[in-house]
């Protein structure tokens, strides 16, 4: 069985490998697809549903049923930003449904600081191999499939 994974924000679909930052460019956190977001106000949405295992501001973590968990960073460096421009809607332990708003954030005010505002989304604790259909390049909209787990 597999699990679909939605993309978190509307943008541009890239290689994980573009992220300018090594702990996700080499996959060191697990394999995945990044999303160049387009610029404005807007939701970060839940990419699976399940329960909420994680939450900061700038990342959260999704663990769905099956136990996969993936992993959404909006943008590079952006824990420096200690929350601001970051609201919140969930909390840890919460369920969510894939599509659920999880934190609203502003993506041009992370590059206007001086941060890429590039959203890396991995499959924790997976092998490359794992993953099928990825989408890496292209224009996708909030929810839009990135790639599939094998769960």
């Amino acid at each position: 069985m597999s699990l679909e994974v939605g993309s978190p924000v509307e943008g541009l679909a890239a290689a994980l490998s573009d992220v300018p930052d090594p702990v996700f460019s080499q996959a060191m956190v697990g394999p995945g697809v990044a999303v160049r977001p387009a610029g404005g106000r807007a939701d970060a949405v839940a990419p699976i549903a399940g329960v909420v295992a994680t939450v900061h501001p700038h990342a959260f973590v999704v663990a769905a049923p099956s136990g996969t968990a993936v992993l959404v960073h909006l943008g590079i460096d952006t824990v420096k930003l200690q929350g601001e421009g970051f609201e919140l809607h969930v909390s840890k332990g919460d369920q969510v449904t894939a599509g659920q708003p999880v934190v609203s954030w502003d993506p041009s005010g992370v590059e206007a600081a001086g941060y890429s505002a590039v959203c890396p989304v991995v499959a924790l604790d997976q092998a490359p191999e794992a993953l099928a259909d990825l989408r890496e390049d292209g224009p996708v909209r909030a929810g839009d499939t990135l790639f599939a787990v094998e769960a």
